[in-house]
């Protein structure tokens, strides 16, 4: 039935952060919650059915707690391609009744979902992501509960706006726009790193009418899991999203190269990326239109200091943009251009505060640092510690140690490079290792020359400066080198709606998660001109 009336969507509000001190009562219900999914080794099947039942399969992975090897929290059942192909004809065969389903009616599913998760739910979804993701409490509030909810919230609100735009009108016509969904289903791609970003990749294209074909990263399979039940304990309808575990190969080839993919949401690597969009290339002349690529993938986020920086400011912004949740962001700081001036008295603010930061079960409130997501992270960033160590003009300053015994654990690394075209200065480490490099004073302007050329990405930057006239030229300069640049902040820690997230050159295609931007992509307009009175003579006046 169509709408008789023209509703609007409750004005979005960002969810308070809390702070789950002890003893409150937020604390309470966290810490049950934790004690609860460490002892339940979850069954996490397939929803790939048009029925919405499970799917269960003879192949499955363990989903186990970074931080204890030991702790297996359950298992996550593997499709093939008999499971895979099922998703994306489920997905196909749900669109025709999902995009005729009133928007509200759409938009109350995920508003109710956003409801839960700061509400009734919230406690779950925050241990999910502590237990297997091997986030501190604080790294999952702002991540699991508020900005999921914000993404749901001030998504709803943004796809009315779209809606809402319409054209002018002349007189004797009434013109109109419609945002019709993509013709086909969108293939969502998930990272393990934010909760938010794999709950909002497949229901920011779902409330446009899109239905969507989920693949979660293998080792967020647990918060994912709990993200699909809250939506469908929210009504989302049966094939609207499917949830699929698999090969990511397989799966991805089964994807792109179906006639109706219509659209890539994705986050992830940069390699990985360019490989999706070139399987797409290969197959345009099998889709029934162009597909929508959007990604947001790697990262090499900038710092730097001009000889002005607040140094209090300065040093607490690198302790926490870039060892917060182990530096497993593709928005943490990761090198950083520091004054020759102002250096010896920041190296040893530097060294001492990393030195406080305590290390070891996120499950332990008093930890700032977790383990790192898995094995092959862990052997990884080692090997980037090795390099520092080995390498003639790198000099180790913090950590640069790790154990494997009990969990992924990695110490939170500073290293000093007189070499500004580093590896560590231009590769994407994703994890707790911060690299510096100092520059004379006097060479400002070619310095943020540097910053610009040094890596291909252009995600976050910051800039720390009292001088007025330095931070416009920083701002001038580096104006390609992030799509999200911080000024006297970490470059870390983007909000729904407040700051919209994305960068650009090999960091992705910018479309600002957390915008309208990002949403109008998910939409196909339809433009409807409705003759009020209707001309009934072929000539024109001209014609005398």
């Amino acid at each position: 039935m169509s709408s008789l009336s023209l509703p609007k969507v409750p004005p979005p509000k960002n969810e308070p952060i809390l702070a789950h001190a002890p003893g409150s009562a937020e604390r309470k219900l966290l810490e049950a919650a934790l004690a609860a999914q460490a002892g339940a080794q979850v069954d996490i099947p397939l929803y790939v059915e048009p029925d919405g039942r499970p799917t269960r399969t003879t192949r499955h992975i363990d989903v186990r707690a970074p931080h204890d090897h030991a702790l297996l929290l359950g298992r996550a059942h593997r499709g093939g391609a008999a499971e895979i192909s099922r998703a994306i004809e489920t997905a196909v065969a749900a669109q025709h009744a999902w995009e005729r389903t009133p928007f509200e009616e759409r938009a109350a599913i995920f508003l109710r979902a956003a409801d839960a998760i700061a509400g009734r739910d919230r406690a779950r979804i925050l241990a999910a992501t502590m237990h297997g993701q091997s986030k501190t409490v604080h790294q999952a509030e702002i991540d699991a509960a508020c900005e999921l909810a914000d993404f749901l919230r001030w998504n709803v609100w943004f796809a009315e706006r779209i809606l809402a735009e319409q054209p002018i009108s002349s007189e004797g016509i009434w013109n109109r726009a419609e945002a019709r969904p993509l013709e086909g289903f969108v293939y969502a791609v998930t990272p393990f790193n934010f909760t938010a970003i794999a709950g909002n990749l497949p229901t920011a294209p779902a409330m446009l009418g899109n239905t969507v074909v989920w693949k979660p990263a293998d080792n967020a399979m647990l918060s994912a899991w709990h993200v699909m039940e809250i939506l469908r304990e929210a009504g989302l309808p049966p094939g609207v999203i499917t949830f699929v575990s698999g090969d990511p190969v397989e799966v991805s080839r089964l994807a792109l190269s179906h006639p109706r993919f219509a659209g890539l949401h994705f986050t992830g690597s940069t390699a990985v990326f360019q490989q999706l969009w070139k399987q797409a290339a290969e197959h345009l002349s099998v889709y029934r239109g162009y597909p929508r690529l959007v990604g947001e993938t790697g990262g090499k986020d900038f710092i730097v200091a001009h000889p002005s920086a607040d140094l209090a400011a300065l040093a607490t912004a690198i302790v926490r943009g870039g060892y917060e949740f182990q530096g497993q962001k593709c928005s943490a700081a990761s090198r950083l251009y520091l004054p020759r001036s102002r250096w010896p008295q920041l190296k040893d603010a530097l060294t001492a505060e990393i030195g406080k930061l305590q290390m070891g079960p996120v499950t332990d409130f008093g930890n700032f640092v977790g383990a790192v997501i898995d094995k092959k992270a862990f052997d990884r960033i080692r090997g980037y510690q090795q390099h520092a160590k080995t390498t003639p003009g790198h000099t180790v300053l913090a950590g640069g140690g790790g154990d494997a015994e009990r969990g992924w654990f990695i110490e939170p690394t500073l290293v000093e490079t007189t070499d500004p075209k580093s590896r560590l200065m231009q590769e994407e480490i994703f994890g707790p290792l911060v690299t510096a490099y100092v520059y004379d004073d006097a060479r400002w302007a070619e310095t943020l020359r540097l910053i610009d050329e040094t890596s291909p990405y252009a995600l976050t930057g910051a800039i720390f400066s009292l001088d007025t006239a330095a931070t416009i030229e920083a701002k001038d300069v580096l104006l390609h080198a992030a799509g999200n640049l911080y000024i006297n902040d970490k470059p870390t820690g983007a909000v729904v709606g407040q700051q919209p997230f994305g960068g650009a050159r090999a960091s992705g295609t910018n479309d600002k998660a957390g915008s309208l931007w990002n949403l109008i992509r998910w939409v196909s307009p339809r433009t409807v001109k409705e003759a009020l009175t209707s001309p009934r003579d072929w000539r024109y006046p001209y014609l005398g």
